[in-house]
């Protein structure tokens, strides 16, 4: 027989808002990526989606997003009954993964997820891709073109499953790109933002601005802007280094 290989688990959650208790999860999909035996990542089987009776109403505002309604989720199972089985494909999974993993992890315990590390798709674009215009799931998938994905299989948008389809195609080229480690050591830190996100030098690679500017940035109430400020400005001290890593770093 053959054996089952280790994999990382993209997951995508729809839900009533933004953060629990008061909101409540209504969609979980996901799609598995796994290492190939000539050393390449790929994605791995069908993957798949659960609806959740979130407990609560749908929001207008949600439904307009995902457009899952109350009747769709009535007789679904509660979070709890799904969870677990979905999070923690345990002894297999080395990692789950999520576009912007701060919001899943909100949803998704420690508990329900075995202790589970983490891969943020969102922050990790930042550091291998600075140079697409923007970095949500959709627009990576666009500017990028990643190989294999799908068309009508990715859609449509802002549903469980087609955007774990999506963001897994990220993460397989982003895997072959640095290693687990090191995709989970940036997910674990703030976000290193490659432009200047307001104010006068709005759109600007951050080696470009004025050091009185820069050290504006450092009191920002934005962690990923205090963090990329205080890194640029370690830099131009020579201590460190602001955007993409080259390949020889990468493994270091």
């Amino acid at each position: 027989m053959r054996r089952q290989p280790s994999i990382i688990r993209v997951i995508d959650l729809e839900t009533t808002g933004n953060a629990p208790p008061q909101h409540g999860v209504c969609e979980i999909g996901w799609q598995d990526v796994a290492l190939g035996a000539d050393g390449r990542w790929e994605l791995y089987g069908e993957g798949g989606n659960r609806l959740v009776n979130p407990g609560r109403s749908m929001p207008p505002v949600t439904q307009a997003i995902h457009h899952i309604r109350d009747e769709d989720v009535a007789d679904a199972p509660w979070w709890h009954d799904v969870a677990r089985a979905v999070l923690d494909p345990y002894p297999r999974r080395v990692a789950l993964a999520a576009h912007r993993a701060d919001f899943e992890q909100q949803f998704c315990t420690s508990a329900m997820t075995h202790g589970a590390q983490w891969i943020c798709t969102w922050k990790c674009a930042l550091r291998l891709w600075p140079d697409s215009p923007s970095f949500s799931n959709q627009v990576l998938r666009y500017w990028r073109k990643p190989d294999g994905l799908d068309h009508e299989r990715g859609l449509p948008a802002h549903r469980a499953f087609p955007d774990a389809y999506v963001t897994a195609h990220h993460l397989r080229d982003q895997l072959n790109e640095a290693s687990v480690a090191q995709l989970i050591e940036w997910s674990n830190i703030p976000a290193l933002l490659p432009r200047v996100r307001f104010g006068v030098d709005r759109g600007k690679p951050w080696n470009e601005i004025e050091e009185e500017s820069l050290v504006k940035f450092l009191t920002d109430r934005d962690p990923d802007v205090r963090f990329t400020a205080e890194t640029e400005l370690a830099r131009r001290k020579g201590g460190g280094l602001v955007g993409r890593m080259s390949a020889q770093e990468l493994l270091l």
